[in-house]
């Protein structure tokens, strides 16, 4: 009796190669997909055309100009974005992005984790593990993030327990995790803001709710990564510890 393959009587996922390929790191999926029309790509050995061609990402072989596409080493980095970038690759619009801050660095594809808005600046990730950064992003599984935010008034603390209890917002209830005043000046304050989920300009419309305007935003913390000193503009690499505390 000849014995069964391993995978004989499993199922095994089917993907579309270009998501397959973008799954292993080597690009994001636009990117990948343009490969595949290019011709760039063989799968078990012959071009194909299709990027949305079904394979079986443990079983075909995939090549990309030749090379087989195994799976890259994750990497993390973090960036302290300038206010002023948007955090995308290409803007159809020309504004700049906060790839700018890697020109020159010969980095391999990576991609932001989540997002901060053009006049938002800090503690930015990007990696190249889509599957780690969905993880990270998601509001169930991921870290909270932590915020500085410079506010046009004086809040005293029973407007910082509103603001922590929250509003609804076009359907939406916004709050936050925890709020405290940090420092105050004669007319401004900065305060701490800890949100679990960061839904689209959530801290500006929560305090917006409030007739609070926002002066400067800068997330200084996701989990227990802290920007620290990095300056401005600069970047690094996370270690192994950092990146399994997200």
């Amino acid at each position: 009796m000849v014995p069964k393959p391993p995978t004989a009587g499993l199922h095994v996922p089917r993907h579309g190669v270009a998501r397959a390929i973008s799954k292993r790191g080597l690009g994001s999926r636009t990117q990948a997909a343009q490969w595949v029309r290019e011709g760039r790509v063989r799968v078990n050995g012959k071009v194909v055309h299709d990027a949305e061609l079904p394979v079986r990402a443990a079983l075909d072989r995939i090549e990309v100009d030749g090379q087989e596409c195994v799976a890259a080493q994750r990497l993390v980095l973090m960036l302290n974005k300038p206010r002023g970038l948007v955090t995308t690759r290409q803007d159809e619009r020309g504004r700049d992005t906060v790839y700018r801050c890697f020109v020159g660095a010969a980095l391999p594809w990576l991609a932001p984790v989540g997002r901060l808005d053009k006049a938002s600046e800090g503690l930015l990730l990007f990696s190249n593990d889509p599957a780690w950064s969905s993880r990270v992003s998601d509001p169930k599984t991921g870290p909270a993030k932590t915020y500085h935010v410079q506010v046009d008034c004086l809040p005293d603390p029973a407007m910082l327990a509103a603001i922590q209890r929250g509003v609804v917002v076009d359907g939406e209830h916004l709050g936050a995790l925890s709020v405290r005043q940090l420092r105050s000046g004669a007319r401004n304050a900065w305060l701490e803001l800890t949100l679990q989920e960061g839904r689209n300009r959530q801290i500006r419309r929560l305090l917006t709710a409030f007739d609070v305007s926002v002066l400067r935003l800068v997330r200084v913390a996701v989990g227990p990564l802290s920007l620290g000193v990095l300056p401005k503009g600069q970047w690094r690499m996370l270690s192994l510890k950092e990146i399994a505390s997200l």
